[in-house]
């Protein structure tokens, strides 16, 4: 427990120092964010793309996230639920101290997640993912797809939709970011 709180506060004041780097030098912020992640237990399975220093994690070691993860301000991935408690209470039980179930965070390949959205314990999202802003997700969310709402649903394939946005970007004025 001790050395939980150690690893929180060594990485919310690492954050403070890379938080002028966060949308300026992109780059250079996520090349120490992910060693910082990496550092405090999250699993890398591959290098995310982005984090916001607006995540919220929960156990940084129930976490895995992969190559080219995008995460937005604001997002929290949510590992525990202690609502278990309450549950039990309401049953009449009177358990001596809270109860939770405590489960893994899985981000796959290619992923976005949109700025506000909570991602509950136990979810895994596959490959090829867009995760829309003020969802919450749980479950298993299949590969190539777009998934919006509370609680989250699966609206459409990404691919289907890139080939929409391809064809759109024709006729568009566009912004590429420097490497």
């Amino acid at each position: 427990m001790i050395k939980r709180a150690f690893i929180k506060i060594f990485f919310h004041l690492f954050k403070f120092f890379l938080k002028p780097l966060d949308g300026r030098l992109p780059r250079l912020y996520m090349y120490f964010y992910n060693r910082m992640l990496k550092m405090v237990g999250v699993k890398l399975d591959g290098m995310p793309r982005y984090v916001s220093t607006a995540v919220r994690f929960d156990d940084f070691d129930k976490i895995t996230l992969s190559e080219r993860v995008v995460i937005s301000e604001k997002v929290i991935l949510l590992t525990h639920d202690y609502s278990v408690t309450t549950g039990l209470i309401a049953l009449g039980r009177n358990p001596k101290t809270d109860v939770a179930f405590i489960r893994e965070i899985k981000i796959g390949r290619n992923v976005f997640i949109g700025m506000g959205a909570i991602i509950m314990p136990g979810t895994t999202i596959n490959d090829n993912v867009i995760i829309g802003a003020g969802s919450v997700v749980r479950g298993t969310i299949p590969a190539d797809s777009i998934v919006i709402g509370n609680p989250s649903k699966v609206i459409g394939s990404l691919s289907e939709k890139a080939v929409a946005w391809e064809k759109a970007l024709e006729n568009a004025t566009t912004r590429v970011d420097a490497l």
